[in-house]
């Protein structure tokens, strides 16, 4: 029987993939969000602009969100400069 996937709050950043969003012109001076993380885990972090009220009821068939999970969009250029970081399954 398999488990179901849960997030380990202890997991730590280990390495950005792609570029930061400063490199890519999606932020100011100030390096902020967005942002994708590998953890020390393996997991992926993905800081974003929730947007989860947004799109709750326009969501795909098949596609849910639980209680404790948000919808977050990242610009595609951000998702594009972390292709070569993500290996293939």
């Amino acid at each position: 029987m398999e488990s179901r996937w849960e997030a380990d709050p202890s997991a730590l950043f280990a390495r950005r993939l792609g570029k930061s969003a400063q490199e890519l012109g999606n932020s100011d001076e100030r390096d902020q969000c967005p942002d994708i993380w590998q953890l020390d885990n393996g997991d992926i972090a993905v800081i974003g602009r929730d947007l989860t009220s947004a799109y709750r009821s326009r969501l795909p068939a098949g596609v849910t969100l639980a209680a404790d999970e948000r919808l977050v969009v990242i610009p595609g250029n951000m998702l594009s400069a972390a292709k070569a970081d993500i290996p293939d399954a």
